[in-house]
């Protein structure tokens, strides 16, 4: 493998085992969120209650900053002009601080009717219990965006690590203090772990920005060079990120009118099949981004394409498998993991019935992660703007015609549609851009990944189905053993069939999971 290869498996291989840590740790979360409250109202307004602070935080930081600042700062860094970068950064921090302020300032003086406009169907004292638990997520805004910052300064130097550990203490603290406070705050208590978290989530990251030679400046120079590239950048992405919100608005207004847990439910079946998302698509597209804007500022397209495709290769290698899995597990997964307290068993088939259509877009939504930081890489923040509106234009249309056919099925269906679009869009444009693109390669590989899925597929339900229908033990103890055994069954399964190919992605993940290679990341 090349070093560059060896660079990316290794950080890719740390991302992932500290994301499948937080991952459990985030379902860990959602069970104990659930169990005391099931799906309802309480946890529809809990849901609606992170719109307005996560739309703030993904404009002004989590989306179009980072996607900006990574290709900038990272150029600098490769040309040896370190100071300058930092100067840029500072520039860039010092205007997204008073701007967040403006924001957070009002939009706490209009909450209430924007929580209406955004959930009309939920009851009143409902959207009063969503006002307040906005006001409390405010504050955890503030520090996400520090988050953002430091996570996009320390990627740019291929530190991983610190971010990635901020993530689990993030988690794990939502769930000691959600369930330690709920007795006396309810689930206000979840909302102020949220809070306690993210500012623990950035305390975590300082000593690996001091590692790495953090310098701060005071300044507003709006001339400044490498301000001004990042807001050119920024700016296509804001409008891209406002159609995309624009969209999960809509689906959310919809949803509040279908009855009481929808908007929960929706929510719980789309994190599920974000599931492999987090683990591998965005470790292996987060591991490449660094590497890639490298390559695009030395002027190397060749090994940028090859790159690209690979990373492309390499999550149809574990996406495709995981959608197949999710459908043919979901159900028993979904009650082996929140079937107790206050959810029940038609709030588990509800859910199960939004994740089968969520995971027919579950390939399409991995591969994009790759996509899109293929364009930023390039400094083109345009391109992924004009596919996501296209599709999200798509996706808004085809929810309203479905929803009154489906409900939330529809909602979940439309939003898969809108991504296969959206893939189709950005690789055709890519190709256009930079020339071929290894196509071939990449169409041998989802055909393989697909028919070693199908057949998977077909195993991992008929044994899971099996063993939970004939095994005589407690409810919980024939699904943990019906899903477990699907699980490691399904794996070795479709591990020999893509094996017997020895396709190049497949190396590459079998030395991100088995190489310890020396280093930091």
């Amino acid at each position: 493998m090349s070093d560059t290869g060896k660079r990316v498996a290794r950080a890719a291989v740390l991302l992932m085992v500290t994301v499948i840590i937080a991952r459990i740790l985030g379902y860990g979360r959602e069970v104990a969120m659930y169990t005391l409250f099931g799906q309802n109202y309480i946890t529809d307004a809990y849901r609606a209650a992170f719109s307005i602070p996560d739309f703030i935080y993904m404009l002004l930081v989590g989306g179009a900053l980072s996607s900006a600042f990574i290709p900038v700062f990272s150029s600098y860094l490769a040309t040896d002009r370190e100071d300058e970068g930092w100067r840029s950064a500072s520039v860039v921090f010092n205007y997204v601080l008073v701007v967040l302020a403006i924001l957070l300032v009002m939009a706490y003086m209009y909450t209430r009717p924007l929580i209406h406009l955004l959930t009309p169907g939920l009851p009143a004292e409902y959207i009063q219990l969503a006002v307040d638990l906005t006001h409390i997520m405010f504050i955890q805004t503030f520090f996400m965006a520090l988050n953002g910052f430091a996570m996009g300064v320390l990627n740019s130097y291929n530190n991983f690590a610190a971010p990635a550990m901020g993530s689990l203490v993030y988690n794990l603290v939502i769930i000691v203090v959600g369930i330690a406070l709920v007795d006396k705050l309810g689930i206000a208590a979840f909302s102020y772990g949220v809070v306690i978290g993210a500012i623990l989530n950035f305390v975590v990251q300082i000593p690996a920005l001091k590692r790495v030679g953090l310098k701060y400046y005071f300044t507003f120079d709006f001339r400044n060079k490498g301000f001004r590239q990042i807001m050119i950048l920024m700016i296509p992405v804001l409008a891209g990120l406002g159609v995309v919100q624009l969209n999960l608005f809509v689906t959310q207004n919809l949803s509040s009118g279908l009855g009481s847990g929808t908007i929960s439910a929706l929510n719980l079946a789309q994190r599920i099949m974000n599931l492999p998302i987090g683990i591998f698509a965005v470790s292996i597209a987060t591991a490449i981004f660094p590497t890639m804007t490298m390559l695009t500022a030395r002027g190397e397209i060749n090994q940028f394409k090859r790159t690209t495709s690979l990373g492309i290769r390499a999550v149809f290698l574990v996406s495709i498998p995981a959608s197949l899995g999710l459908i043919a597990i979901g159900e028993p997964l979904i009650k082996l993991l929140f079937e107790q307290g206050e959810f029940t068993s038609a709030m588990a088939s509800a859910t199960n019935q939004a994740l089968l259509y969520y995971c027919i877009g579950l390939f399409a939504y991995s591969s994009i992660q790759v996509l899109n930081r293929s364009f930023y890489a390039l400094k083109d923040t345009l391109t992924p703007v004009i596919a996501a509106a296209v599709t999200i234009a798509f996706n808004i249309f085809l929810s309203i015609q479905l929803v009154g056919t489906m409900g939330h099925r529809g909602l979940a269906l439309a939003y898969s549609l809108a991504g296969l679009i959206n893939l189709v869009l950005l690789f055709v444009i890519l190709r256009v851009k930079v020339g071929q693109m290894d196509g071939s390669r990449i169409m041998m590989s989802f055909v393989i990944s697909a028919g070693a899925s199908a057949v998977m597929y077909l195993v991992v339900r008929g044994i899971t189905s099996w063993l939970v229908e004939v095994l005589g033990l407690a409810m919980k103890l024939n699904l943990l053993i019906g899903v477990g055994t699907g699980i490691a069954v399904g794996v070795m399964v479709y591990g020999l069939l893509v094996y017997l190919f020895k396709l190049e992605e497949s190396e590459l993940l079998l030395k991100m999971i088995r190489r310890r290679l020396p280093g930091k990341a």
